[in-house]
C-alpha cells in the first residue's frame, strides 16, 4: 500500500525520491521522466559523481555548492520547471552539510535549507519489504559493478566490472543489517522534521509500473499530458541466480 494524498493540490518546485539500493529507484526515476512533467530525475547529488556532472553541464572549476545546485536544477527540470533528483541515505546528510555552508544563516535547518535551494520540495520514499531479496541484489551489483541496465544519461552504474558474482552469505547478512538501519534513518529523519513522504513499495511498483507513477504524479499535484505514455527505460536484472542466493541463503539461515 502507499500512503494516501492529502494535499495534491499544493504546487511543488522539486522532489526526491528517498531510497536505499535495490528498491527500483533507477527504474522509477525512469518511468517519472518519461512522463515529461516530472524533472529528469537522477543521482545528481551522489558525490563521487558530482565532479563528473559538473564536468558534463560545463562548470568552472572554481564553482561553489550554490553554483552546482542551480545547474542541477537546470538539468533536471521539465518544461514546466518541476526538478527531480534521487537521495540514498547518507547522501542527504553531505547535501544539507553543503548547502548549509552555502546559505550559513539556515545551517543545521535541513527542510528549510532544501527548500532554500530547491524550492517547495516534497519527498517520495522507496522501500522494499522483501529485504533478502534487495540485500542479494545489493550484493552482486557490488561484485559486478553492473547497477542497471537501460537507462537515459546516468553517470555511471551501467559498466561491469567483469568480476563473476558469488554467493557470500556474510556479505548478504550484512547488507540486511545496513537496508534495516537505512531504513529506520530515513523513517527517523521523516519524523523528526515533520515530513510526510509518499510511500511506494518496490513490489507495488513491480507489479503496477503505470498505476504507482500515476500516484506519484497526483501527490506531485502534476498530470499526465494527454496522449503521454509511461514507459520503462531500465529493464529487471534479477534471474534465476538470485532466486538461488536468496534459497540458499533461507536454508543457511535455518
Amino acid at each position: 500500500m502507499t500512503t494516501p494524498n492529502t494535499d495534491a493540490a499544493a504546487p511543488i518546485d522539486s522532489y526526491f525520491v528517498c531510497a536505499t539500493p535495490r528498491t527500483g529507484s533507477s527504474l522509477l526515476l525512469g518511468l517519472l521522466e518519461s512522463t515529461g512533467v516530472a524533472g529528469r530525475p537522477q543521482a545528481y547529488f551522489r558525490e563521487p559523481d558530482e565532479p563528473l556532472w559538473a564536468e558534463r553541464w560545463g562548470l568552472p572549476r572554481t564553482a561553489g555548492y550554490a553554483d552546482y545546485v542551480r545547474a542541477a536544477r537546470a538539468a533536471g527540470r521539465t518544461g514546466n520547471g518541476v526538478f527531480g533528483a534521487k537521495l540514498m541515505w547518507g547522501t542527504l546528510d553531505l547535501v544539507v552539510a553543503k548547502l548549509g555552508a552555502a546559505w550559513p544563516d539556515l545551517a543545521g535547518q535541513d527542510v528549510p535549507l532544501l527548500e532554500r535551494a530547491f524550492g517547495r520540495t516534497r519527498f517520495v520514499y522507496l522501500r522494499r519489504d522483501d529485504v533478502l531479496a534487495q540485500a542479494v541484489s545489493w550484493l552482486r551489483a557490488e561484485q559486478t559493478g553492473s547497477w542497471y541496465v537501460g537507462g537515459n544519461g546516468e553517470i555511471g552504474g551501467a559498466t561491469a566490472s567483469g568480476r563473476e558474482p558469488g554467493y557470500d552469505p556474510d556479505g548478504i547478512r550484512a547488507l540486511i543489517e545496513q537496508i534495516e538501519e537505512h531504513n529506520a534513518a530515513w523513517e527517523a529523519w521523516f519524523a523528526s522534521h515533520a515530513v510526510r513522504p509518499y510511500t511506494v513499495r518496490y513490489e507495488d511498483l513491480d507489479a503496477d509500473l503505470t498505476g504507482v507513477t500515476r500516484r506519484i504524479l497526483g501527490f506531485l499535484g502534476l498530470d499526465l499530458p494527454e496522449g503521454r505514455t509511461i514507459v520503462p527505460r531500465h529493464r529487471r536484472q534479477a534471474d534465476e541466480l538470485n532466486t538461488a542466493w536468496i534459497e540458499r541463503y533461507r536454508l543457511d539461515s535455518a
